[in-house]
């Protein structure tokens, strides 16, 4: 295993066996749902940057797989969707974490009637040779674990991802993002890389990184300021600026023209026709809002009309698209 990979586990064990609030800083509030009560120590070990649990990624009974599990709080809300035996499969490399999850959800069954622990299947594994079938699995997350990985082992973590999923499977993922150049001392930083700071690429880059992969869908759902790396805490001449991205990729087949990626953008047709037809499967109706992919919005505004108003990005989007 490569040593920054060392140094991440060290990092997360002490993290288990002692609750470390501010290890990572959600940017997204918890999801309350009626019925679900989250224990305050899952909280407390809530490690990540934003939320992978969206209820409409979690009907028919859906069998969820969540890579690095934390205090086991996404595990519970996975499993408040789920509720049946071994619904949901945490994997984590990090035994410490795996007790401590499983403690935590003692605590739960106390507070939530509906909730089991065997609805969780807890089991001990890496994130780049994951501990299940091929095509076995509907919705897989991770939260703020991938930026952690250099280039090539991330590549491998996707590969992974891609793997288990089943045709048409939603890949969620939170990890922090940034535009700004990250110095290569900062970059190759063992302990910074542990605490997601200095692993965050461009947005395009990770986008990229994810579409080469093989989904041909990707939404991107929120994006949020995370953190900045300034000048008198960190090596760096200038501030960096760090994002938190919430994005779902999707199993579809690989379109010719390429992915298409949903980062929040709108077209609106204005012109004297009932609607505009681009013979390419998009269909705008006068004056009423279409959410359109980045391919599309190209598309659109390459026609050079007059009559289509299209969006700059959102980084907001929440289905209801063209494609």
């Amino acid at each position: 295993m490569e040593a920054y990979l060392d140094t991440t586990k060290d990092i997360y064990k002490r993290a288990a066996e002692t609750p470390d609030v501010g290890l990572c800083c959600t940017t997204t509030p918890i999801w309350a749902f009626p019925g679900l009560d989250i224990p305050k120590i899952m909280q407390q070990m809530n490690y990540g940057c934003g939320s992978t649990v969206h209820p409409r990624d979690l009907i028919n009974d859906p069998k969820i797989l969540y890579v690095g599990v934390g205090g086991g709080m996404e595990l519970l809300q996975f499993s408040y969707f789920s509720r049946q035996k071994e619904g949901v499969v945490g994997v984590d490399v990090v035994d410490e974490m795996l007790e401590a999850c499983e403690r935590n959800f003692k605590e739960a069954e106390q507070t939530n009637d509906w909730f089991q622990s065997d609805f969780v299947s807890l089991r001990k594994g890496d994130a780049l040779n994951l501990p299940v079938e091929d095509s076995s699995i509907d919705v897989a997350a991770q939260n703020c674990l991938f930026n952690i990985f250099h280039e090539e082992d991330l590549k491998k973590a996707l590969k992974e991802m891609y793997r288990v999923l089943k045709p048409h499977g939603r890949l969620v993922l939170s990890d922090p993002i940034s535009e700004d150049v990250m110095p290569e001392n900062l970059k190759n930083d063992p302990e910074l890389r542990g605490l997601c700071l200095s692993g965050a690429l461009p947005l395009k880059q990770y986008i990229d990184m994810i579409t080469e992969v093989g989904f041909g869908t990707v939404e991107i759902r929120a994006k949020r300021p995370y953190r900045i790396l300034d000048s008198k805490h960190y090596d760096t001449d200038q501030p960096i600026h760090i994002e938190s991205v919430e994005v779902c990729a999707i199993k579809d087949p690989m379109p010719e023209d390429g992915p298409c990626v949903f980062t929040g953008r709108t077209a609106i047709y204005t012109g004297d026709k009932e609607y505009f037809d681009d013979h390419a499967g998009h269909v705008l109706m006068y004056n009423q809002p279409l959410s359109v992919c980045d391919k599309t919005a190209g598309n659109l505004q390459a026609t050079g009309s007059e009559d289509i108003y299209v969006s700059e990005s959102t980084f907001f989007y929440d289905g209801g698209g063209c494609c």
